[in-house]
C-alpha cells in the first residue's frame, strides 16, 4: 500500500483530496504546515482564512479524524520565512513585484514538505492544487486543470523534474462545483467554506502595511514625477507601487496616469501614458522548461503574463542571460519580479515559464538615472 503525505491547509479541496487518495486505497499521513504565526499569542494575525491558523488547522484535524487518517502539524516557518518571505520584502525593496505564491509551491509544499515526506517514506505528495501532471517520453510536464477557471499551473510553473514526479494533483480532472458536492456528499465539514483569495502571509492592513512593519527602510517620502520631468506630488514610499499601477495614486490629471517608473535610486516614482508600457518583448531569467532544453531557434507558445489572463501568442527566445519573449501583438509590460508562464499553442501543457527582469524605468527619465527598458 503505497503511502502518501497530503498537505491538508483546512479548506475543501485538501480535504477532499485526502478523502480521495484514502478511499483509492493508499494509505494517508495529513499534514498541515505551520509556516507563519497567526495568532495573538505568537504576535500573528488573526485572520480566519489564513491558511496556518489555528481555526485552519482544527478544521484539518476534524477533516482527518473524521475519514480515519493520522494527522500532524509540521513547523516549516523558518523555511517559509528564508525561502518566501525575505524574497518577497527584498523584491519590493529593489523596484520589484514578486509572486510569493510560486515561490512557496517550489521552496515550501514540494520543498520541504516533499524532503518530510520521503523522511516518513512517502512515495508522492498530493495537494489540493487544480492541475494536472503528465508524461512525455523520459520528461514530466504540467498539463492545465479541467476547470479552466480555477486551474493553478501558473502558480506551479517552476517545479523541477523531481518535484513534479513526486506530485500528485487528485483534483485536475474535476471542477471546483464536483469537488464541493463529493465533499458534501462525503459529509466533510469544509464542504461548503469560503475560499481564501490573499497572500497568506498578509493581514488586513494589506501589502503596504506589511512592508512597513518588516522593511520600514523602504517607506521614504519622495518626488512623484511625470514621464516629462513635472514634479506631481510625493509619495510616501516606494514599495508601495508597482509598474502599470493606475489607481491609488492620489494624482489629477488631464489623462489617466500609470506607473510607468520606479527609481530606487533617486527615490522616484515616475508616471506616464499607458502607452510608454506597451511593448513587443520581455526579458526572462530563471527560466523552466519541462520539455527539456529550449531549441536554439526557439519556440512558438502561449504565455500568461498574470494569473487568469488570457494567454497571447509569442515566440521564446533563448538569450545567454535566460530568454525573450517576442511578441507579434505589442502587450503591456510586466513588472519586474512577475512570472511569464508558458503554454503549447494549445493551451492545454504548461511547459514552464520565467520571472520577468529588466529596468523598472522608462526609456527617458528627468531623475537620477537614464536607462533603457529593455
Amino acid at each position: 500500500m503505497p503511502r502518501i503525505l497530503v498537505g491538508m491547509s483546512g479548506g475543501v479541496d485538501s480535504s477532499l483530496v485526502a478523502a480521495l487518495v484514502r478511499e483509492r486505497g493508499d494509505e494517508v499521513v495529513g499534514v498541515t504546515m505551520k509556516l507563519w504565526p497567526c495568532a495573538e499569542l505568537d504576535g500573528g494575525f488573526t485572520r480566519e482564512d489564513a491558511c496556518c491558523s489555528p481555526t485552519e488547522t482544527i478544521d484539518a484535524r476534524a477533516v482527518a479524524v473524521g475519514i480515519g487518517v493520522r494527522h500532524y502539524v509540521v513547523d516549516f516557518e523558518e523555511g517559509f520565512r528564508r525561502g518566501v518571505v525575505d524574497g518577497f520584502i527584498e523584491a519590493y525593496k529593489r523596484g520589484e513585484t514578486p509572486n510569493p505564491c510560486v515561490r512557496c509551491n517550489e521552496t515550501v509544499k514540494f520543498g520541504h514538505l516533499w524532503t518530510y515526506a520521503a523522511s516518513v517514506g512517502a512515495e508522492r505528495v498530493a495537494t489540493g492544487h487544480y492541475a494536472r501532471v503528465t508524461q512525455a517520453l523520459d520528461r514530466w510536464i504540467l498539463r492545465r486543470s479541467v476547470d479552466g477557471d480555477k486551474d493553478q499551473t501558473y502558480f506551479l510553473f517552476s517545479l523541477t523534474q523531481e518535484q513534479l514526479a513526486h506530485a500528485d494533483f487528485p483534483l485536475g480532472g474535476m471542477t471546483k462545483d464536483a469537488v464541493r458536492s463529493e465533499a458534501r456528499a462525503r459529509s466533510i465539514i469544509t464542504a461548503d467554506k469560503r475560499e481564501s483569495q490573499d497572500i497568506c502571509f498578509i493581514g488586513d492592513d494589506g501589502i503596504a502595511g506589511f512592508l512597513r512593519r518588516e522593511a520600514p527602510e523602504a517607506f521614504h517620502p519622495g518626488p512623484i514625477r511625470h514621464l516629462d520631468g513635472r514634479v506631481l506630488g510625493e509619495h510616501q514610499g516606494l514599495a508601495g507601487f508597482t509598474l502599470g499601477q493606475r489607481k491609488g495614486l492620489a494624482i489629477a490629471w488631464t489623462e489617466p496616469l500609470y506607473v510607468v517608473g520606479v527609481d530606487t535610486v533617486a527615490n522616484e516614482l515616475i508616471l506616464g501614458p499607458l502607452d510608454v508600457l506597451i511593448t513587443d518583448r520581455l526579458r526572462l531569467r530563471d527560466v523552466t522548461w519541462h520539455p527539456g532544453t529550449l531549441p536554439a531557434a526557439g519556440a512558438d507558445i502561449l504565455v500568461r503574463l498574470r494569473h487568469r489572463a488570457r494567454p497571447v501568442a509569442a515566440r521564446l527566445v533563448p538569450t545567454a542571460a535566460g530568454a525573450e519573449l517576442h511578441f507579434p501583438q505589442p502587450q503591456q509590460r510586466s513588472a519586474p519580479g512577475q512570472a511569464a508562464v508558458l503554454y503549447d499553442l494549445s493551451d492545454d501543457l504548461c511547459l514552464g515559464g520565467g520571472w520577468v527582469t529588466g529596468s523598472t524605468l522608462p526609456p527617458v527619465v528627468s531623475g537620477s538615472a537614464v536607462a533603457a527598458v529593455m
